[in-house]
């Protein structure tokens, strides 16, 4: 766990200050309900310094093994997560928005109390595909799945109301 849970960002970042240990999956209610299992936990860090143009910035970096399931068949598959990620701290949302958009510019956040396990939680969140998939996948089947059609119990029910 973080030595502060909750961080002045600008402080931190002007101060150049660093926090990293390992945080257990179960404590990111949001990331649980993405998850097959929330066994396990991820290696996080986070670090205060300036961005290429001399703003107060936050770099968060995490690492670790989620279990995730997949679309196909439903089961649990391991999915690597390795990602830094530079935040750019704003004192307001206006002063972002006053900002043009940018695609590969640093992502911007407002506020100056920062919970550092939502930080965390939000990179994981953002690193997740958007439907998990095997490469392969391996699809039981039953003899009967093998030698009945799975339109049968259909024709069933409508040769019944004839």
């Amino acid at each position: 766990m973080f030595r502060q849970p909750v961080i002045d960002g600008f402080e931190f970042a002007s101060a150049g200050a660093t926090q990293q240990g390992v945080w257990p999956l179960n404590g990111f209610p949001r990331l649980r309900s993405m998850l097959a299992s929330d066994a396990g936990e991820v290696d996080c860090a986070l670090q205060g310094t300036r961005d290429e143009r001399g703003r107060p910035s936050l770099r968060v970096s995490v690492r670790g093994s989620l279990q995730l399931r997949c679309h196909r068949c439903l089961e649990p598959m391991p999915f690597e997560v390795q990602a830094q990620e530079l935040l750019v701290l704003a004192t307001t949302q206006a002063e972002i928005d006053a900002e043009p958009a940018d695609a590969s510019a640093p992502d911007r956040v407002a506020g100056k109390e920062m919970s550092v396990g939502e930080l965390i939680e939000d990179q994981l969140i953002l690193e997740l595909p958007y439907a998990p998939r095997h490469e392969y996948c391996k699809v039981p089947q039953t003899e009967a799945d093998a030698s009945t059609s799975p339109l049968a119990g259909l024709r069933g029910l409508i040769q019944g109301k004839q």
